[in-house]
């Protein structure tokens, strides 16, 4: 899509003091983007841990601050390396702790990540593109929310920038250093990698042909079986990592649920299909990302500068290099369709980054006011900071994560004040924030009695079984939008929410009053923000809690064992 010319030549025959120079610069950018992201992400650092934070990558961090163990044992392992963990533990150890010192030292690895945009952009293009990719890349909502989550997704795509830094310039081992330090971060992104080596064994076919002009060598040769042969050295840590893994645990890539769940389930073809599209539209259009592809788009019918103002120059990416980026971004989309039981947008942010430096780079050299269209960009990724888009989506992929952990407080505290020694029925994560003190949510465990969800089924079962627990506490486990785009088209609107619940595990939470009815209690405590809820629900016969009854012993037991197992 950008505009094609020659390759940008190598940095090569720096002088000692040059680099010197480059080092500090570098050190100046990295701290000022660090200050920047920490004073944006201010209100956001002393939250409690959300979702997937809470139920692995918390619990499998405190594992190895504790234990030392890589392979976690509060909570059953799903065989994710364990370089993020293990840097998350080192700043525990140094700092004490605490959601403060967990998010602010995954802000400096989005510090990092965001070097790495820069670097890429500026050996593609120029410094400006650079600066203008990493601004957007910074505010785009996904890459934003993900950057204080103790999660393993941006950590990864960062280190891939650095990667792909390093192998446009021909830095073959600082290439294979940052793509296995990579594959230590999170296992997916080792398709990286094999992005690169599948392109480079695809020119070696093409070196015959008229697509040659394809590769950056012109003529690809022995020097890509050499490419090949040296990219694969980055896979090997991953595959050490594996062999450590199913030593310890008799499994290679997870537990066998996890395996079901994210790559047995998902080779089926509709399934593929389905998820393809949304891997698409993650990577082009998600959360006003549309914005800036499209003017992208529109730019492509409009003259370059270059052939409209002699006086323009502008490093543009060439042509080799775009198909180096496309081959990553497709490897990703097509691969993540095909793996992974729920499509994340975070699960896209190795890709996301390369659009966007691609269609600024676009805009750069065919639009006069390029500056301006990047602005309102800009605009448009931090307005969907607090905008929920009127289609479904993962509260984790902008605020909305906010407006969820401050419900969960707000409800979960309501709950141990009023009903310390309740079995509360509730479904996971809040099953694990009740029970475990340590994430932030409550002082002392609760004893708990968990189900699946809150869809009716659900919860017509859990009504059978209404002597097994005292409270429950209910909550919106997806985000509904407040008005659905499809809701008009009822032939459509039935055919997708069936394919949702077949192939994506879509269900339906029973609001607060209704689950109440079929409970049969009633609500004490309701809250809601922006598509999101959470209720408690006391049990009718609560109300004699205060006399001396058989189940507030064993109650009180369970308790006691919880506190043992924690």
């Amino acid at each position: 899509m950008a505009c094609a010319l020659q390759n940008k030549p190598l940095n090569d025959g720096q002088t000692p003091e040059r680099r010197q120079s480059e080092l500090a610069h570098s050190s100046l950018l990295f701290a000022a983007i660090f200050v920047i992201i920490f004073l944006l992400h201010l209100p956001l650092l002393q939250l409690p841990y959300f979702w997937d934070e809470a139920g692995y990558y918390v619990p499998a961090a405190r594992d190895i601050l504790l234990t030392g163990s890589l392979i976690p044992h509060s909570t059953v392992s799903n065989a994710h390396p364990p370089l993020v963990m293990a840097w998350i533990a080192l700043w525990w150890k140094v700092a004490g702790y605490a959601p403060l010192v967990t998010r602010s030292a995954m802000l400096l690895l989005a510090a990092f990540a965001l070097m790495g945009v820069f670097r890429l952009a500026e050996v593609l293009t120029d410094k400006k593109v650079a600066i203008a990719s990493t601004l957007c890349t910074a505010v785009y909502p996904v890459f934003f929310a993900q950057s204080s989550l103790a999660q393993v997704d941006l950590a990864a795509a960062g280190l891939i920038f650095w990667g792909l830094a390093a192998y446009l310039q021909r830095r073959t081992a600082a290439s294979i250093f940052w793509f296995a330090l990579a594959g230590l971060s999170k296992e997916t992104a080792i398709l990286a990698p094999a992005a690169l080596a599948g392109w480079e064994v695809a020119g070696l076919l093409a070196r015959q042909s008229s697509l040659r002009k394809l590769w950056r060598d012109g003529e690809p040769g022995l020097g890509s079986l050499r490419h090949v042969a040296l990219l694969s050295i980055s896979v090997l840590p991953l595959a050490l990592w594996y062999g450590y893994h199913y030593s310890q645990t008799g499994y290679v890539f997870g537990n066998p649920e996890f395996f079901r769940y994210n790559v047995a389930e998902t080779l089926e073809f509709r399934r593929f299909f389905l998820a393809l599209i949304l891997r698409i539209w993650q990577v082009v259009g998600y959360l006003h990302l549309w914005i800036v592809t499209l003017a992208a788009l529109l730019a492509m019918w409009v003259l370059p500068r270059r052939q409209r103002d002699s006086g323009f120059e502008h490093e543009r990416i060439g042509l080799p290099d775009q198909m180096i980026l496309y081959s990553v971004i497709s490897t990703y989309v097509i691969a993540m369709a095909l793996i992974g039981g729920a499509v994340l947008a975070r699960y896209m942010l190795p890709a996301v980054p390369l659009v966007i430096i691609v269609s600024i780079s676009t805009l750069r050299c065919r639009v006069r006011p390029w500056r301006a269209i990047v602005f309102l960009v800009a605009l448009g990724f931090v307005a969907a900071w607090f905008w929920n888009p009127p289609y479904g989506f993962s509260p984790e992929d902008n605020l909305a994560y906010r407006d969820y952990v401050i419900l969960h407080e707000n409800g979960e505290r309501f709950l141990e004040a009023r009903y310390p020694m309740a079995r509360v029925l509730t479904a996971w994560p809040a099953s694990d924030e009740i029970s475990r003190p340590w994430l932030g949510y409550i002082t002392r465990p609760m004893s708990v009695v968990r189900i699946e969800n809150f869809s009716l089924d659900q919860m017509l079962q859990a009504a059978d079984l209404r002597t097994n627990y005292d409270v429950a506490l209910v909550f919106s486990t997806k985000y509904e939008p407040g008005s659905r785009l499809w809701d008009r088209f009822q032939r459509f609107t039935e055919l997708r929410t069936r394919w949702k619940t077949r192939f994506f595990g879509f269900h339906r939470d029973v609001p607060p009053a209704a689950a109440a009815r079929i409970l049969g209690g009633r609500v004490v405590f309701s809250e809601q923000r922006q598509g999101l809820w959470i209720a408690v629900i006391e049990i009718e016969r609560v109300e004699e809690a205060h006399e001396p009854t058989s189940h507030l012993p064993i109650a009180a037991a369970e308790v006691n064992g919880r506190r043992e197992e924690n």
